[in-house]
């Protein structure tokens, strides 16, 4: 064999080498990072050529991935800043003095926007080639009503392609593995904040739904994906996670001081509201500061 032909013939088994690894379908779990829910979308797919849509389950967390605040006053970051600031400096007065309900009465009053402008499409498309498709949030049942408003007024509903269940449980439940109620309600399985690993396990556990082969999960959270990551290791079910981080941008720049200006000015009308009709949507304390904190 002359050397040219030799090179032909080594380029040859590099292009089909090269080919091959590039189409070959991931066989371990992995965590990859995007800013566009189309890639979520491509691996679906491509997850379920290789084993069949009934095989696939694509999982969805909801704020900051597929939808989120217009405002950062209750958003994911304004509560992860509450958070922090009441291990820091519970004296601090721009704390609330319940930042779950005061979520809560967030939720009811303000709207919400999709993360990119095709994300209730991207869902659907995977909907429509026949595959399992759910939404897994930290937002506890006593704000389903304002969640599925917004899901709905943004395009997104989950209830044709639920696993479980019709309609899902029509009463809270402590999941196995949790220790406070979730509600699994039209293919939203809100979970109140507990491990995002232990609540799917337990879901497909209490459903009845057999292990899938492949989960493809979008969160903006790195911790929750792992938690998915860990729970399924070893179970022969492959994780791909992605780290969705198109909110990032509205993450970093958020303005805290900005934030507790605007509910100084909200406050006072909401609670007009709960004194004038009642605390059936939603209710938040009066503000009372930490013992030792002064007035």
């Amino acid at each position: 064999m002359t050397s040219k032909l030799k090179s032909v013939f080594t380029f040859s088994l590099l292009l089909m080498f090269l080919t091959a690894c590039a189409s070959a379908p991931r066989t371990e779990s992995s965590l990859q990072e995007t800013n566009s829910l189309a890639y979520v979308l491509d691996d679906a797919r491509d997850s379920a050529k290789t084993h069949g849509t009934d095989r696939v389950l694509v999982v969805f967390d909801i704020d900051n991935t597929l939808m989120a605040m217009k405002q950062g006053l209750g958003s994911d970051q304004w509560y992860d800043w509450q958070s922090r600031l009441q291990l820091t400096d519970p004296c601090d007065a721009r704390l609330v003095s319940d930042r779950l309900a005061v979520q809560g009465a967030l939720f009811y009053v303000s709207a919400m926007r999709p993360t990119q402008a095709d994300a209730a499409e991207l869902v659907q498309r995977l909907q429509d080639d026949g595959l399992k498709v759910i939404a897994l949030t930290s937002r506890g049942p006593d704000f389903r009503l304002a969640t599925f408003r917004e899901l709905r007024r943004n395009g997104f509903s989950f209830y044709a392609s639920a696993i479980g269940p019709e309609r899902g449980y029509p009463e809270v439940f402590v999941p196995a593995g949790g220790t406070r109620d979730a509600r699994y309600e039209d293919g939203v399985f809100m979970t109140a904040g507990q491990n995002k690993g232990t609540m799917l396990r337990a879901l497909l556990d209490k459903t009845g739904t057999p292990w899938p082969a492949v989960i493809v999960m979008a969160d903006d959270k790195e911790r929750n994906l792992r938690a998915v990551m860990e729970t399924f290791q070893g179970s022969g079910t492959t994780v791909h996670a992605w780290r969705y981080s198109r909110e990032d941008g509205a993450v970093n720049s958020f303005d805290r001081d900005k934030a507790a200006e605007l509910w100084l000015q909200i406050r006072p009308p909401l609670r007009q509201v709960l004194t004038m009709l009642g605390r059936d949507n939603f209710f938040f304390p009066e503000y009372t500061p930490p013992q030792g904190c002064g007035d």
